[in-house]
């Protein structure tokens, strides 16, 4: 196959692989759309739960508070009923002191009462609104989860058909080299093969020895960008390229090695200047 024709179905592969990849993820992010959602309605359901154990606590000392009212009203009406029929001081006492223990005891358990009825009041208005809210985050879900389900359904569908058109390309094409166009376009935001145009990368940017430029310009096989390790093809720059394959001025990548260590030295040097004007 020419190098023409593999470039060719690169390119257009580009836009295969670019558009699938934002659709399986999109499929694996939607999902996590419903996490706050299921969060919140596992909390309603948590605190229904409490507040339910809350109330049959407090139905329960409810019962028990009523029954010690009565229990404390009996006696009461009991010792006012023997007062008829004392005969000695000492009895009179007596009955007198059950009178007054009685009576404070049923007062203390009609407050205890009434708190524990205005409890159940408040606890069952809000177990309704638990409930009504926890109705009404389920129905929400419900509808979401339909509504994320038919969304990925189509999306998937979408994926099925870009994988039919991706088979349909890449046969002739090398397995190693698809790979690794492939993980290209998934790490450099959907651009797997770019031009060259005088000497620069178009996907970094970064000016390649006249040299490397030259082979891709040849066209006979797959370079990979030493940057950005993106796939290469020659595109005519209209400025010409005279100015920018000057072997004299472009050099090597390890001429760019030494450029930066002699960047490097300047830099020292300078910094010294500043500490020995800052001595002084």
């Amino acid at each position: 196959m020419a190098m023409e024709d593999v470039f060719d179905k690169l390119r257009t592969l580009q836009d295969i692989l670019s558009e699938k990849i934002v659709l399986e993820q999109d499929i694996q992010e939607i999902p996590k759309l419903l996490i706050t959602q299921e969060e919140l309605l596992s909390r309603l359901k948590k605190s229904f739960i409490e507040k339910n154990q809350d109330y049959e606590k407090a139905k329960v000392a409810e019962i028990e508070y009523r029954n010690l009212l009565m229990e404390a009203e009996s006696a009461r009406e009991r010792a006012e009923k023997n007062m008829d029929s004392i005969n000695t001081q000492r009895e009179y006492e007596a009955l007198d002191k059950e009178i007054r223990d009685s009576s404070e005891r049923e007062q203390q358990y009609r407050k205890d009462l009434q708190r524990e009825e205005r409890l159940l009041v408040d606890l069952d208005e809000q177990m309704k609104q638990n409930a009504s809210l926890i109705e009404q985050q389920e129905q929400e879900l419900a509808d979401r989860k339909a509504g994320i389900e038919a969304e990925v359904a189509d999306k998937t569908a979408l994926v099925e058909k870009l994988l039919e058109r991706e088979r349909e390309i890449t046969p002739g094409l090398d397995p190693e080299v698809l790979f690794k166009f492939e993980r290209i376009i998934r790490n450099k935001m959907g651009r797997g093969i770019v031009a060259i145009k005088g000497g620069v990368c178009m996907g970094c940017h970064m000016i390649l020895p006249a040299q490397f430029a030259n082979t891709v310009r040849l066209g006979e096989e797959i370079v990979f960008c030493p940057y950005c390790s993106r796939i290469l093809f020659y595109e005519e720059s209209e400025q010409g390229e005279e100015e920018f394959f000057d072997t004299e001025d472009a050099g090597s990548l390890s001429d760019l090695d030494d450029m930066d260590e002699d960047e490097y030295d300047e830099e020292e040097d300078e910094d010294e200047k500043v500490n020995i004007d800052y001595d002084e």
